[in-house]
């Protein structure tokens, strides 16, 4: 049989991926941007603001159903649960504390006990989004940003806003009746809607069609016979690495088309805005694939991967922990972000070693850049920051190096995100799956982690 020639491969990954995929996506979700456009138009009209809630409740209720069908309960029985506690407690200083164990105790009896695991995870999402909304409004509530407890249609309108109910992103209870007010529509949030919709579906392709069949055309990956070859050992651990990189591409990519979808739903909806002087700037954002991508470093990775979430994260997570200490407080938020993710040993593997490298980075670049009093922080430093050395080559190279660093890392932590069985993404990765996973790179990424402690050590 004749090989296929570029022009018919190309062809058939036109064809064969491309057309279909960007036509099922679109049809997955068409009903959703619907609904939002619909309340959209709603809450422009003179209506009560209690009938608005009622609308969003209605709005999301639909397209829960419509995702999960009769599943969705366990998103209601959740909603339900947490502001039968924020009543409860009303009187209480620690409203968000006590909302953060409730929904703790609800995901894990939900893991462990209440629902089969496969349709616990399909849940995962929209279980995650109702828990980050119900404790940030606690510790809102708490601090004295929101002056009293929502009522009860006021608080399942922000939990079932049909926004973000399924794809997020988190939003706080201030944006949600921002965003209920009804803001009038403009070319600007038109083509904020068009060109997140478009950056949705070319990432989706990317992680369906580009990373698992154009990657390994150019660059032949498969070939066993190099990894079984003695001979050619130094070869099969680049095949292995490269291997590693097309699983993180793909993973990271279906990162990003959930992201910028997020961002056409909460947009579309009405929410995401900035306002100054009535001058409104459709202006949400998920996520920074550039920067994740080409890194500065772990810190802007974790920070540009899921920005609202970072921000829930650091505001109601890092920022209560923060006086146990800096290195434990990293650790508790990631820990936090594990348990919102599911029981699923390889995202908590993941999670917590990104808590041990971003910790160890950060520590490492902040001493060498008081050493050399030069800006090689793990964030880019202000343009009228202290230190005496702000540009050069050897500055430079530093930089990239750490760059370089944080992509080997980024590779090494998503080679656990292939598709080799059909049931992963429903029921997560096993131990043994992580183990030999990480096991073939020779656990690079801890050792190099570990190598960097050892140097900040020698020079602290």
């Amino acid at each position: 049989m004749a090989p296929f020639s570029r022009r018919d491969f190309f062809e058939q990954l036109l064809h064969g991926c491309v057309f279909p995929t960007a036509q099922q996506g679109l049809e997955q979700i068409w009903v959703l941007l619907v609904i939002c456009l619909a309340c959209r138009v709603l809450w422009r009209l003179a209506l009560p603001s209690h009938f608005k809630h009622l609308l969003t409740i209605a709005g999301g209720f639909f397209c829960l159903h419509h995702f999960f069908q009769l599943q969705m309960v366990w998103v209601v029985l959740l909603s339900l649960l947490c502001y039968l506690v924020l009543f409860l407690c009303r009187r209480s200083p620690h409203r968000g504390v006590l909302l953060s164990v409730t929904v703790l105790i609800y995901l894990l009896m939900g893991e462990m006990h209440m629902v089969d695991t496969v349709s616990w995870h399909k849940m995962r999402g929209a279980q995650m989004i109702v828990a980050m909304k119900a404790v940030s409004l606690g510790f809102d509530v708490d601090r004295g940003t929101i002056r009293s407890i929502p009522s009860p249609v006021e608080f399942m309108g922000y939990v079932y806003f049909v926004g973000t109910v399924i794809f997020g992103p988190w939003i706080s209870f201030t944006g949600y009746l921002q965003a209920v007010k009804g803001r009038p529509l403009s070319l600007r949030w038109f083509w904020k809607v068009c060109r997140s919709l478009g950056l949705c579906i070319g990432c989706l392709l990317v992680s369906t069609c580009i990373s698992p069949y154009l990657f390994p055309y150019f660059i032949p990956l498969y070939g066993d016979r190099l990894l079984r070859n003695r001979k050619h050992k130094a070869r099969g651990t680049i095949i292995r690495w490269l291997r590693a990189y097309e699983s993180a591409s793909s993973f990271h990519f279906s990162n990003y088309f959930v992201g910028f979808l997020s961002e056409v739903t909460a947009t579309l909806s009405g929410a995401g805005f900035t306002e100054e002087k009535e001058n409104i700037q459709w202006d949400l954002t998920a996520s920074r694939p550039l920067n994740v991508e080409i890194p500065r470093s772990m810190v802007e990775v974790v920070t540009s991967w899921n920005l609202p979430m970072s921000r829930w994260l650091h505001s109601y997570v890092f920022k209560n922990a923060v006086q146990l200490g800096m290195f434990h407080a990293i650790i508790v938020t990631y820990a936090a972000s594990a348990l919102l993710h599911g029981l699923s040993f390889h995202l908590a593997a993941v999670l917590l070693s990104l808590g041990f490298i971003t910790y160890v980075e950060h520590v490492l670049r902040k001493r060498l850049a008081e050493i050399f009093s030069a800006c090689i922080l793990s964030k880019k430093c202000p343009p009228n920051c202290t230190h005496r050395h702000k540009k050069g080559l050897l500055l430079t190279l530093t930089n990239i190096l750490f760059g370089v660093l944080a992509i080997v890392h980024l590779t090494y932590l998503g080679s656990l995100f292939d598709s080799e069985s059909d049931d992963v993404e429903e029921e997560g990765y096993g131990m043994s799956h992580t183990v030999h996973k990480w096991s073939e790179l020779s656990w690079a990424g801890h050792w190099l982690t570990f190598a960097c402690w050892v140097f900040y050590r020698l020079i602290l």
